[in-house]
Formats: C-alpha cells, sequence, structure tokens
C-alpha cells in the first residue's frame, strides 16, 4: 500500500472508511473463527472424554454383572456321600448277584 499512494486511506475518505470496515471485519473473523475453532475443539474433546467414561463405566458394569451371574448360577457337585456310595455298592453286588444266579439257572 506504501508503494501506492492511490490506494492508501488518506487519500480518498470513502475508501479509508471501506478499508476501515473491512480490516476490522476481517480481524474480528479472524479472531472469532480461531476462537469459535478453539471452542468447538475444546466441546468435542470434553465430549470424547465423557463417552470414554461413559463406556469404560458400561463396560465394567458389563463384567461385574456377568462374574456376578457365573457366581449365582454356578452349581456345587454335592460333596460325596458316605450312605449314598454304600447304598449304590450294595445295588452293584446284588445286580452281580441275580446274573450270577441267572448263569447258573441257565446252565
Amino acid at each position: 500500500m506504501r508503494d501506492h499512494p492511490e490506494l492508501q486511506p488518506e487519500s480518498h475518505p470513502v475508501q479509508r472508511i471501506a478499508h476501515d470496515v473491512t480490516h476490522e471485519t476481517s480481524t474480528q473473523t479472524s479472531e472469532n473463527g480461531a476462537a469459535e475453532q478453539t471452542r468447538r475443539g475444546t466441546t468435542v474433546g470434553r465430549t470424547l472424554m465423557w463417552v470414554g467414561i461413559g463406556l469404560g463405566i458400561a463396560g465394567l458394569s458389563a463384567a461385574v454383572g456377568v462374574v456376578a451371574l457365573r457366581v449365582a448360577l454356578r452349581r456345587d457337585l454335592p460333596a460325596p456321600d458316605e450312605t449314598a456310595e454304600r447304598i449304590q455298592a450294595l445295588i452293584d453286588e446284588a445286580n452281580r448277584l441275580i446274573k450270577t444266579l441267572d448263569e447258573k439257572k441257565q446252565s
């Protein structure tokens, strides 16, 4: 602009006003744009942080629920009962005796 005196704002008052308004508008726009981008970046970052925290809590809750469900549904095998074992042994012995008697009858 200094090389071209005809473009100097002082030479023509209408151009000076237009130049000042254009300069102020572009400065405000660039400042507002930068501020908006910073604000938008901060908002997106904060949103992503809360989404991550929410997903982490949901995952942890699901894991705790699965563990609790598995513990609740786990069926412990009954401890070996000596009486039940003795009864089964007697039944097996009776079956062998019956089989032996059947074989002797057929012979």
